[in-house]
C-alpha cells in the first residue's frame, strides 16, 4: 500500500496540482490586496467615499460585553469582487493556453 501510494505522488499530475494549489494560494494573496488596497477605495471614492470593509447592517446592538449582531455584508461585497477577478484571470489563462494548443496541433491553419 505504502509503494502504490508513492508511486501515486510521484505521477506528474499530482505534483502539478501540488504546485497549482501552492501557486493559487499566492495568487487569492494577492488578489485579496488588489481588491481591498486598490479596487476598492477607488469605487468607495467615487461613490462618495464609503469604505465596503465596514458596510453592515446591525441586527441587535452590543450590550455590555455582548458583541453586536451584524450581516456584514460590505465583508461579502469584497469577496464577490475578489472571486470575480479570479475567475476573470482564469478565464484570460485558459483562453491563451487555448489559442496556443490550437497553434500547435497539425490540423491548423497558421
Amino acid at each position: 500500500m505504502l509503494k502504490e501510494f508513492r508511486t501515486f505522488i510521484a505521477q506528474g499530475n499530482v505534483l502539478d496540482l501540488a504546485v497549482g494549489v501552492v501557486i493559487g494560494a499566492a495568487f487569492g494573496k494577492i488578489t485579496t490586496s488588489l481588491v481591498e488596497d486598490i479596487i476598492n477605495p477607488i469605487l468607495g471614492l467615487a461613490i462618495g467615499g464609503i469604505d465596503f470593509s465596514q458596510l453592515k447592517l446591525v441586527l441587535k446592538e452590543a450590550v455590555g460585553t455582548t458583541p453586536e449582531v451584524a450581516i456584514r455584508y460590505g465583508n461579502f461585497v469584497n469577496v464577490v469582487i475578489q472571486f470575480l477577478v479570479i475567475a476573470w484571470v482564469i478565464f484570460m489563462v485558459v483562453k491563451v493556453a487555448n489559442r496556443l494548443r490550437a497553434s500547435d496541433s497539425p490540423d491548423s491553419k497558421a
